[in-house]
């Protein structure tokens, strides 16, 4: 069986207690029992290996056995700013498997075209702690607040920064044409509608590298998940 992975964002010490749910999921309903090992990532970067110490389905205790800082810590910071979607379950889609790939900040960009502009965030930040509980990743990515796609080029950037459109009218190059590995990098995906064509000339007179993401044309989703494929092969 593997070895169980719990969100622990308040741990300090050397042991650790489960709320009801967790505790009674582990011990009741997976029948772990005491000295069985588990392991808690804490949201920073932080993965912890221990043992259960008091198997009570109400509040398990787990004593704490190892500790290991910066667990797979990357050499580069990925923000992905993308449009929320009229159905919310593909956007949960890409909020699932941006995680499992590799991301650390997601800001759902209100664009012209954007269909839906509002969020669930609490769900959506639920979604996330299972993504990183399924694919081990200790540090959990930040989900920013909805924000106009103005205010956010307006945003003073340190990173490289892409856009990624289909408009063939601009020049567009590869992510591996304008990124460079190891570099922090923020990339701008549209909605179904796609930037307009002001958007994209504001972006560009912002810094922005004008990109594609391969010949198809992809669905919002589709595109946020291939943009942050694309910098994680590069980093590889």
């Amino acid at each position: 069986m593997l070895m169980q992975v719990f969100y622990a964002p308040d741990i300090k010490g050397e042991s650790y207690t489960l709320d009801e749910k967790e505790s009674r999921h582990l011990i009741r309903v997976l029948r772990t029992v005491k000295g069985s090992l588990v392991r808690l990532i804490d949201g920073n970067g932080n993965l912890y290996e221990g043992i259960i110490a008091d198997p009570d389905q109400k509040r398990c205790v787990i004593s704490v056995t190892d500790t290991i800082h910066d667990f797979e810590k990357r050499n580069y910071r990925l923000h992905v700013a993308i449009s929320p979607l009229k159905n919310s379950e593909r956007f949960e889609w890409f909020i699932e498997k941006s995680v499992e790939i590799g991301i650390d900040l997601i800001t759902p960009l209100i664009a012209r075209n954007t269909e839906k502009p509002g969020i669930k965030e609490d769900r959506l930040n639920n979604i996330i702690v299972s993504a990183m509980k399924q694919s081990l990743k200790a540090g959990k990515p930040i989900l920013n607040k909805p924000v106009s796609f103005n205010e956010f080029i307006d945003s003073n950037l340190t990173t490289s920064k892409l856009i990624a459109h289909c408009n063939k009218s601009f020049q567009r190059r590869s992510v591996s044409d304008v990124y460079s590995k190891n570099d922090d990098v923020t990339i701008l995906i549209g909605p179904e509608g796609d930037f307009s064509p002001g958007e994209i000339e504001k972006a560009l007179a912002k810094g922005y590298s004008s990109i594609h993401l391969g010949e198809s044309r992809l669905r919002t989703e589709t595109a946020g998940i291939a943009a942050c494929y694309s910098v994680n092969f590069i980093n590889q």
